[in-house]
């Protein structure tokens, strides 16, 4: 019998030769694009979800994605990808006292020890990211380490006043970095630290002389990174730049951080400030931190429900950030890290999967690799006459993005090329990146390509199906002798989803954990189906009713709301 892996690629996966061997040589001779020899990381969230959820991931995460390594992996490096940020949150073989943060489908530590062999298998350098001060839910939502919350109410936050946060921290990082032997890098997070000050000892600590919320930040920050220097010294943190950015550059300078960690840079917009960037860029430097890296996002940066991502938005947050580098000395960036978030935070619910979002990744990256060939260094806008950009919500906070049609716009602009959108096509075997997937057609030959076209198809057309049987029923009294022209319909289209449903829940169960794949379905299938279902069950109901006595009130039926 074919493993998981095996049965969710929809034909053999290989790396395309001349592809690998173009690559190769242009890593060697390109002098325009600054990517091309930078490290291109993948981010990969390894949790999962239920009461302890999960995050988000290339291979394994917060959507509970099963080991599907063995075939992603080629596929991320035949992309242009040279490495993978691994943010395994609950999933992650915690030992000892930690042992209460491991989520039920943990991997265990020869899952972690597959996992690095087969990443250095193909070329995929991984580095660890252990969130140290916000975004702590999965830990600090436990009665074993609430005493150790910011605000006692909000789990998000770690107290950095308690010595006992270094020491919990500390000891994650340990157990992580154990795993990850001769890690070059490791992230410590330290993103969007909520609430921080508004706890009773930073209050304390803010009334005296002239402490600030930032030489707060600060402190934890050099503290959790002179931990990893002095007990990991080959290994370099990395922290997300976001609550760096309003210090002053002479206060940066005297924290004592500059000389620890390298600040990762983030935007996920689609109308990102190229010149603010650039400013920034030079602020760091100019303070004193010799190196520096840019995120993005091909998945799970435009709402918190999205189902499918936006190809285009993702597509112009890449080409700004080519601006951006562009403009930049050779030697600013590290690399760039394309992130694709499940989640939100802990307790959201599951956004883009990942294997819906595989084109996404495939474009942005292939973006990035070959944008300099025979375009101009400034990039135009992408498709105004057919998209609207509203600001991106962010990365985890915000409503829903107004990001427009995820599919279908003509893409060669912004440096994506028909020779990049060929490239893509090609890697992936899929008809084109224009055209919606579908299931009778096929919608490529890459890991979970299947699953892919089955979500199109639900996403795009089933809500809308419901809708339009109901609004051209819409009476919400109709007689007995009406039920024989509805109930037909009704039936037909119940059954028509019902086999698509099955079709991809049986998908969805080979590459998901099972409640990785109730909660997805529960959010974007059931509410429709349930609607579908008692229309169904009401028309049955007005079909038993006997005729009504002269002047009685006809047997009535309840249309859904």
């Amino acid at each position: 019998m074919a493993s998981p892996e095996q049965r969710i690629t929809a034909a053999p996966l290989a790396t395309p030769r001349s592809f690998t061997e173009e690559r190769e040589e242009e890593e060697t001779n390109n002098t325009y694009n600054p990517f091309t020899v930078a490290e291109l990381f993948s981010q990969m969230r390894c949790p999962r979800l239920g009461p302890s959820t999960c995050e988000q991931g290339l291979g394994c995460d917060r959507d509970g994605l099963k080991s599907c390594q063995a075939t992603a992996f080629p596929l991320f490096h035949a992309l242009g990808a040279n490495g993978l940020l691994i943010e395994y949150e609950d999933m992650f073989p915690y030992e000892g006292h930690l042992r209460p943060l491991r989520a039920p489908h943990a991997y265990s530590p020869s899952d972690i020890s597959t996992i690095l062999h087969l990443a250095r298998l193909h070329g995929l350098e991984a580095v660890p990211l252990v969130q140290t001060f916000g975004h702590m839910e999965f830990v600090l939502k436990h009665a074993a380490f609430a005493h150790l919350r910011e605000v006692a109410s909000f789990p998000n936050t770690l107290n950095p006043h308690e010595a006992e946060s270094l020491a919990l921290v500390g000891a994650m990082l340990d157990q992580v970095l154990e795993r990850h032997g001769g890690a070059r890098w490791l992230h410590i997070g330290c993103d969007e630290v909520y609430y921080l000050g508004q706890g009773e000892a930073s209050r304390r600590w803010l009334q005296q002389g002239q402490n600030s919320k930032a030489q707060l930040c600060l402190c934890h920050m050099r503290s959790v990174a002179s931990h990893v220097r002095s007990r990991h010294p080959g290994t370099t943190p990395l922290v997300w730049d976001d609550m760096l950015r309003a210090i002053p550059e002479d206060q940066l300078a005297a924290s004592g951080v500059l000389q620890l960690v390298e600040p990762v840079l983030w935007d996920y917009g689609a109308d990102l400030d190229v010149q603010g960037k650039v400013l920034l860029m030079r602020k760091y430097r100019e303070c004193g931190f010799p190196r520096l890296w840019a995120a993005s996002a091909f998945k799970g940066a435009t709402g918190v429900r999205q189902a499918l991502p936006p190809l285009q938005h993702h597509l112009q947050n890449h080409a700004q950030w080519l601006q951006v580098a562009g403009r930049m000395p050779a030697d600013t960036l590290q690399g760039i890290v394309l992130t694709g978030w499940q989640r939100y935070d802990h307790f959201s619910v599951l956004c883009e999967l990942l294997p819906v979002a595989i084109p996404s990744l495939a474009a942005c990256l292939q973006l990035l690799l070959h944008a300099g060939e025979g375009v101009p260094q400034e990039l135009p806008g992408l498709c105004q006459d057919h998209w609207e950009f509203r600001r991106a919500c962010g990365r985890r906070a915000g409503a829903d993005a107004d990001v427009g049609e995820p599919w279908g716009c003509h893409l060669e602009s912004g440096g994506f090329t028909e020779d990049v959108k060929s490239r893509v096509e090609h890697l992936l075997q899929v008809p084109s990146l224009e055209v919606p997937p579908s299931v009778s057609q096929g919608a490529g030959s890459f890991p979970g390509s299947n699953i892919l076209a089955l979500v199109w198809q639900v996403s795009l057309h089933l809500s809308s199906s419901v809708d339009a049987l109901l609004e051209r029923n819409r009476r919400r009294l109709i007689h007995p002798a009406m039920v024989q022209h509805v109930q037909p319909e009704v039936l037909s289209l119940l059954a028509r989803w019902s086999a698509v449903v099955q079709e991809l829940e049986a998908a969805l169960q080979l590459a998901f954990y099972p409640d990785a794949v109730q909660e997805w379905l529960e959010e974007n299938v059931q509410p429709s189906m349930q609607r579908l279902q008692s229309l169904a069950q009401n028309l049955s109901v007005a079909a038993a009713q006997q005729p009504c006595p002269e002047g009685a009130a006809p047997g009535a039926w309840a249309a859904p709301p």
